[in-house]
């Protein structure tokens, strides 16, 4: 085997862990864990407290599970919340990743703790009748307000990001691909480039020690080499407290759903729909439907306003209408609040050799003069996009999703792009808080958009969400 891609050796199991690192719980993440800790716990308080208050017209406590009382809430509370907040940890929502954003993950562990201590409060006392009335009302409180409190928590916590040292990463890949993604690094003020190596040696004793010299806390990999065992490079930066961050390929984004399983003696993933199927995206429709129309209902003074602001500032209609491409090429017509002048599309013609934009599939300039000062303010704020609220009612759209663009744009598209019409198109998208203003190829665009579709969950709508209420509330694009 080649020198360069020698396994180093340990004594122990790949597996076992390494010395202790503090940086692993002492850094500048910290009071991340520390807010989603309060917030929990206050969240569970409050419902606990909300359940007492309700129980008091049926039947108390048993005093079987009354031992003492610590802050005014009985002990039962408390082993609750230790039991949640130990299932939390392990599932991950304490880390510094993206899992701790798992919103629908936590109301999940909040059922199974509570289903779990029918069981145990069974065991304890087969005789023993818990007030219903209490456990529902605590059980289904915790649900909403720990899922509540933890998307406030996040929409808060990422203001302070820009405050953050930039991260250190190590780069991993080809000779030609390690330009490219230190050009997108340096593109983002919070990553700083620590060194690089090249994919062959990916699991070389070298490597490692290179990774280890640079002091990287994560590092970013792309086409790992083929080996027989393909977690080499994952445990040994494991044992030194190193994230590691895959750049996948969509076949990889499709093993990511598979269950291993050995069937007939050979390793395999197993991708098989669930017996009830499709009650996400059915949830999603849901929330679409009520979001637009509580939307509408509720913004309509900010419509008048903006209304009237728009009919002062400049001649021409309040509403821009126009075609874009929708679910399978469907034409459909998307409403916008006027932000340009009446005759921006003819415009657009004689300022197409100023597109920054290195294909052109996209027309974007910087201090476009066809907008109105009128117009720059509801760019900034987005509320030039708050009448496609109307396309998500009639189900043209939906609040998340790849953005439907105009034809102009469609007609320049390379076929694969055309994937990202598979799905409902959406008011706001993964493109949109992934930092669209540093995009200059649509390329880079469209791949967010099938990441997007490789990776859906209605989870992944929530963060969406999040991190557009963050942008458009705090005026500050995403990183």
């Amino acid at each position: 085997m080649n020198k360069l891609c020698s396994q180093p050796r340990y004594k122990n199991d790949i597996r076992a862990p390494g010395s202790f690192q503090p940086q692993q719980v002492f850094n500048t993440f910290a009071y991340q864990v520390l807010a989603l800790l309060l917030s929990d716990l206050l969240a569970l308080a409050l419902a606990w407290r909300f359940a007492e208050h309700w129980n008091k017209f049926y039947s108390p406590i048993p005093p079987q599970l009354a031992w003492w009382e610590l802050l005014s809430l009985p002990s039962l509370f408390w082993l609750f919340a230790t039991c949640t907040f130990l299932l939390f940890a392990y599932r991950g929502l304490y880390n510094f990743s993206t899992q701790q954003k798992n919103y629908i993950l936590s109301g999940q562990l909040v059922s199974v703790v509570y289903l779990m201590s029918l069981v145990l409060c069974y065991f304890y006392d087969p005789k023993l009748d818990p007030p219903r009335s209490l456990f529902f009302t605590a059980w289904f409180s915790s649900i909403f307000l720990v899922i509540g409190l933890r998307l406030v928590t996040t929409l808060i916590l990422r203001q302070f990001d820009r405050y953050h040292p930039p991260v250190s990463v190590f780069l991993i890949a080809n000779g030609d691909r390690i330009p490219i993604l230190g050009k997108v690094l340096q593109r983002r003020s919070q990553y700083k480039i620590v060194g690089a190596a090249l994919a062959c040696t990916a699991n070389a004793a070298t490597t490692i020690e290179k990774i280890k010299a640079s002091k990287a806390r994560e590092v970013l990999v792309e086409n790992l080499p083929q080996t027989e065992l393909a977690s080499t490079l994952y445990w040994q930066l494991r044992r030194l407290g190193i994230s590691m961050r895959l750049i996948p390929s969509s076949l990889e984004m499709l093993h990511r759903r598979g269950v291993p399983e050995v069937f007939a003696g050979l390793p395999t993933l197993l991708l098989e729909f669930p017996l009830i199927s499709g009650w996400d995206y059915r949830f999603k429709r849901l929330i679409d439907v009520f979001g637009s129309l509580s939307g509408l209902i509720l913004l309509s003074p900010i419509f008048v306003i903006t209304a009237i602001a728009i009919k002062l500032s400049s001649p021409g209609s309040i509403f821009f209408c126009q075609e874009r491409m929708g679910l399978h090429g469907k034409v459909f017509q998307v409403w916008k609040f006027r932000t340009m002048v009446a005759n921006a599309v003819t415009l657009q013609q004689t300022l197409e050799q100023n597109n920054e934009i290195n294909d052109g599939v996209m027309f974007k300039i910087k201090n476009d003069p066809r907008i109105t000062f009128v117009g720059r303010f509801l760019r900034r704020t987005s509320i030039d996009e708050l009448p496609q609220l109307f396309n998500v009612l009639l189900g043209q759209m939906s609040l998340v999703g790849p953005r439907p663009l105009p034809l102009r744009n469609v007609e320049r598209f390379a076929t694969w792009h055309h994937i990202r019409h598979q799905v409902l198109p959406g008011i706001t998208g993964l493109w949109q808080v992934s930092g669209r203003s540093n995009i200059s190829d649509f390329a880079d665009a469209v791949r967010l958009d099938l990441y997007y579709i490789d990776n859906w969950s209605f989870n992944l709508d929530l963060d969406i969400l999040i991190d557009t209420v963050r942008i458009v509330l705090f005026g500050k694009g995403a990183c």
